[in-house]
């Protein structure tokens, strides 16, 4: 295998760690619209402050999610819509993987 197959793997499993959380995935999906604050997450999500900020920290770090400052305030993105676009196929994958298994 190539280098640069490998290399793209690689990250493509660390992205994928991610995505592999339930809260993570609200918070995208809270995302998917605009950029928020942590106070608009916490009161959309009803998840602790501590606890999205958490999950936040991972976002950034996977390389999902980017953060900019305006005065006391923090504002979170996305770092691309086609994380969206990627999140609402798997869930159609999903969703046609259990219409198969209800017939």
């Amino acid at each position: 295998m190539s280098s640069v197959k490998s290399e793209m793997i690689r990250l493509h499993a660390h992205v994928c760690k991610g995505l592999a959380d339930p809260k993570r995935l609200m918070i995208i999906d809270a995302l998917r619209d605009g950029e928020v604050t942590v106070t608009d997450l916490v009161d959309a999500l009803e998840i602790p402050q501590a606890n999205v900020s958490q999950h936040l920290a991972v976002l950034r770090d996977k390389g999902l999610v980017t953060s900019r400052r305006d005065g006391q305030w923090a504002y979170y993105s996305l770092t691309s819509p086609k994380i969206v676009q990627a999140v609402d196929l798997l869930r159609a994958v999903m969703h046609e993987q259990l219409g198969a298994a209800a017939e």
